[in-house]
């Protein structure tokens, strides 16, 4: 099948990407001893616990326990699949992409190739429109009034689409790109009845949407002057680079952020956004347009376990956030909501009460239900019956998706609070509405087959020196695959391991440590190779220590 790579390829890949020059890529490390050391990424920490070792080509965190291969390392700091990582090393190598079977790549590739090519191209081309034309005056002296500095136009790659209606169309001949594919791209529009093009964007503040790379693959743009007639935004349609439902704008820039917060803030548009993240509020994204997925919210789970809605003051914006609690509950996200007061959006308050205000606002968000409670009281009249049934339909339908029978009872309680009634009568009609829980993914909660994963013990100590020895000491396997019966092992996992381990390539040649983590496909079995893999306590004597352990395992 096209599209996937085969293992020769990997292999070619994986000797080619050193993993401390691919981790010391991203961050700074420090030598200590045979490995390298950093305060992990994956976590918060005082002390490095994060180890690279270059003579397996493994990480591990001795802290957070994640660990793997280079490939591994990408897929986790980049929160992208296998496929990716290996692009993006094979990229960073100048190693052209092959197949298996030494077929191409997927025929749509060369044409994906082609539209980032020219989105990038267009945005650095409106870009300079925006600083240096006389036709960009309107979009700076936007920029100025909205208090958007020099360094966020930078930053964010803001640009200005000039007011005609064939600058794009001549841009694209000048460049030689064929107007069909621009128009593919959604960049130019074909009319039907003639065939001629026109451009999509005209007299607009354009904001470049990136892909979680960093890649242009869409533009958002915004009208600076029109009649009432007119959309305020036009963004691009969607193309074979661009789902709408699975992009936040900013996520390039504030992924890192968003890790280290440990929570995202989810706001409506570009400009609330960047005058967050310039107020120094990077935690944040922003879904495209008004519709909130549960695309968007795996995305944001694979980051964190939180996130605080934080839409505009008005009925509107407070209606989103209600919207959109099915998708954030199916990812397993807890929710909370930080409402900005009227008639503020994100971006005015920070202006008028600065970004200190807002950060504390974020601070003190309440969580959903807290927020859907007192919103539906205030709605309705709780001193009526009809008032009192508004809220226990809306509220006992919201809760009983979590599923969650604390939860649950914990806004019988403040529910019945605040309507004046027993917590037993609320329960009662809670229990009526019985809808289905916003569950998350069933391959996300049940094994294979449909039964609870079990819960695997940790190794013995001897297991473990055992499993070390034989992942750190290429030199001993012939011995280990003499005289270790691994019927002596009592974890299963630690068994497995080691018989993947001593399983021989040919006459000479056992895998290595990176290739076995690679074709690894649990999180539990590349944890125990990476920890063993990459500790970093003296080992002396490694085969009288094996031949030790053997006989007290025997």
């Amino acid at each position: 099948m096209p599209g996937f790579f085969g293992a020769e390829f990997i292999e070619q890949v994986r000797a080619a990407s050193d993993i401390v020059e691919v981790v010391g890529g991203y961050f700074p490390l420090k030598r200590a001893g045979a490995s390298f050391t950093a305060l992990c990424p994956f976590h918060r920490e005082k002390s490095p616990s994060f180890h690279v070792s270059p003579g397996r080509q493994a990480f591990h965190c001795f802290g957070c326990h994640k660990g793997g291969d280079v490939f591994r390392f990408v897929q986790d700091y980049e929160s992208v699949t296998f496929v990716e990582a290996v692009q993006r090393l094979a990229q960073r190598a100048n190693i052209p992409l092959r197949y298996e079977d030494g077929r191409g790549p997927d025929p749509t590739q060369h044409v994906k190739e082609t539209l980032r090519e020219m989105h990038e191209q267009i945005a650095t081309r409106w870009q300079s429109a925006l600083s240096g034309e006389a036709q960009g005056e309107i979009a700076r002296q936007y920029l100025a009034r909205r208090g958007v500095t020099e360094e966020a136009v930078r930053l964010f790659r803001i640009g200005y689409a000039p007011d005609a209606w064939d600058d794009t169309v001549n841009w694209c001949k000048s460049k030689g790109y064929d107007l069909e594919v621009a128009a593919q791209a959604g960049l130019v529009v074909k009319k039907e009845e003639t065939g001629r093009f026109y451009d999509r964007f005209r007299g607009r503040l354009m904001f470049p949407i990136c892909d979680e790379q960093g890649r242009v693959i869409a533009f958002s743009g915004r009208i600076l002057q029109g009649d009432e007639k007119t959309a305020k935004y036009v963004n691009s349609p969607e193309t074979p680079i661009f789902t709408k439902g699975k992009v936040f704008y900013g996520l390039d820039k504030t992924k890192r952020s968003i890790l280290d917060a440990g929570f995202a803030i989810i706001c409506e548009g570009q400009l609330d956004l960047i005058a967050c993240h310039t107020a120094g509020v990077r935690n944040i994204v922003a879904p495209q347009g008004t519709a909130f997925t549960s695309d968007h919210a795996r995305i944001l789970r694979r980051y964190v376990e939180e996130v605080v809605l934080c839409f505009d003051s008005d009925n509107a914006g407070q209606n989103a956030a209600v919207r959109v609690l099915d998708s954030l509950l199916g990812a397993g996200l807890a929710i909370r909501v930080a409402v900005v007061p009227a008639p503020h959006d994100p971006d005015s308050f920070i202006k008028e009460q600065g970004g200190e205000a807002f950060a504390r606002l974020v601070r003190e968000a309440p969580g959903f239900f807290d927020f859907h409670l007192d919103r539906l009281c205030r709605q309705n009249d709780v001193n009526s019956d009809r008032g009192r049934l508004a809220v226990l339909r809306e509220m006992g339908s919201a809760v009983n998706k979590t599923g969650n029978s604390v939860l649950v009872d914990k806004y019988v309680q403040k529910t019945a609070v605040r309507l004046g009634v027993s917590s037993e009568a609320v329960r009662q009609e809670f229990r009526k509405l019985k809808p289905a829980p916003a569950g998350r993914d069933s391959e996300e909660v049940l094994a294979p087959g449909g039964e609870e994963p079990a819960v695997t013990a940790r190794p013995t100590q001897q297991e473990l020196w055992l499993l070390r020895i034989l992942m750190t000491s290429e030199d001993i396997l012939p011995l280990a695959a003499e005289h270790l019966d691994l019927s002596w092992v009592s974890h299963g996992l630690v068994r497995h391991l080691l018989q993947l381990r001593l399983t021989p390539l040919d006459e000479t040649r056992y895998p290595s440590v990176a290739t076995l983590m690679g074709s690894l496909p649990d999180e539990d079995s590349r944890r125990l190779v990476s920890e063993s893999a990459v500790d970093p306590r003296p080992l002396p004597n490694p085969a009288k220590t094996l031949l030790d352990l053997l006989t007290t395992l025997r």
